[in-house]
């Protein structure tokens, strides 16, 4: 038979490393979920009986998934004794302000179960989470204080890579004043504030936001230069700033929606004021953003027509919508900003 042969080197290996990429996934997000990087930053090190005992973990797998922690480098072993990575410890341990499992929480709850549907939503077009049984998504999550509350941690955890180097690399000395279109807890002004003495300004979200903005903010002790504002991007006017940002909001929306957002913060804005948005932008020719390809997938699930977009994309809508200028910068991990000069 043709083809059979292996003599040209190639191997299925990497198709099938990828194939069975969600057995690594979901290990990690067990682990998250069950608080073995936050039991183990409490207690330094523990032996692997001692750690099952303290999970509540049958013997059975223990010692499996313990040691396939280790195997992907989230956790480390002396002996018969596990311990955190310097990773694992910083940025998994619930106690710690540095925590990012807020979004893989999400993740392991939400997502991982929408994406078993995913072959469903490319044959529909529909989205495959609450909205398949007609239920408002947003609804939902915002009528349970918790969920919101977890929402909110992990748009912290998802953005705060991007809010520091967006801090750092827009020329914040030229402005005044910022808004965040869609802030959550608020942690891209609190960013900018932290490192502009100068900058005042807060963020923009439903009502139900408040006070979890409110919490934050007061935890870096910024109440008088960042405060909230009540509202909807879609149906009120958007609170006018010299800089307004919108970090993983386009990317939810319709081509329509994305043009009128686009538009109401031209609006907002003076002149020479400046729009930042920020998302997982894929690269123009659509080749190398395996992230921003997946996350356009998880856009798919998610919305009913929400998707990630090229940098050149937001350019022409932003000059459709009368920018005079933009350009593209990458920030941190899959995410980068297109600015838009009015």
């Amino acid at each position: 038979m043709s083809g059979v042969g292996h003599g040209n080197g190639l191997t299925p290996a990497a198709i099938m490393q990828l194939g069975t990429a969600f057995w690594g996934s979901k290990t990690l997000l067990s682990a998250v979920e069950l608080g073995v990087f936050s039991v183990l930053a409490g207690a330094g090190a523990l032996e692997g009986e001692a750690l099952r005992e303290r999970l509540g973990l049958h013997p059975r797998g223990a010692r499996d998934f313990f040691d396939a922690l280790v195997a992907l480098g989230m956790l480390e072993r002396e002996n018969s004794c596990y311990a955190n990575t310097s990773a694992s410890e910083l940025f998994l341990d619930r106690a710690k302000s540095s925590y990012v499992g807020s979004i893989l929480e999400i993740m392991n709850a939400r997502h991982y179960g929408d994406w078993g549907s995913l072959t469903e939503a490319l044959r529909t077009g529909l989205p495959q989470n609450e909205a398949k049984d007609g239920s408002n998504v947003f609804e939902v999550l915002y009528a349970d204080p918790v969920k919101l509350t977890q929402v909110a941690r992990a748009m912290t955890a998802l953005s705060f890579s991007s809010a520091r180097v967006i801090a750092t690399k827009f020329p914040w000395e030229e402005h005044r004043s910022v808004i965040d279109i869609g802030c959550a807890e608020g942690s891209v002004p609190v960013q900018v504030a932290l490192m502009h003495e100068h900058m005042t300004g807060g963020g923009f979200d439903l009502p139900a936001l408040g006070p979890i903005f409110d919490a934050y903010i007061a935890d870096f002790g910024l109440g008088e230069r960042l405060s909230f504002t009540a509202g909807d991007f879609f149906t009120d006017a958007l609170p006018p700033a010299d800089v307004l940002i919108m970090g993983h909001i386009l990317h939810g929306l319709d081509v329509v929606q994305k043009h009128l957002l686009l538009r109401k913060t031209y609006d907002a804005l003076p002149q020479g004021g400046a729009l930042i948005v920020y998302d997982a932008i894929i690269d123009d020719e659509r080749r190398s953003s395996a992230d921003g390809l997946l996350r356009s997938l998880n856009m798919l699930i998610q919305t009913s027509g929400g998707f990630e977009y090229t940098g050149a994309d937001c350019r022409a809508w932003m000059q459709e919508t009368g920018f005079r200028e933009s350009y593209v910068e990458h920030l941190a991990g899959p995410d980068s900003m297109v600015v838009g000069i009015k």
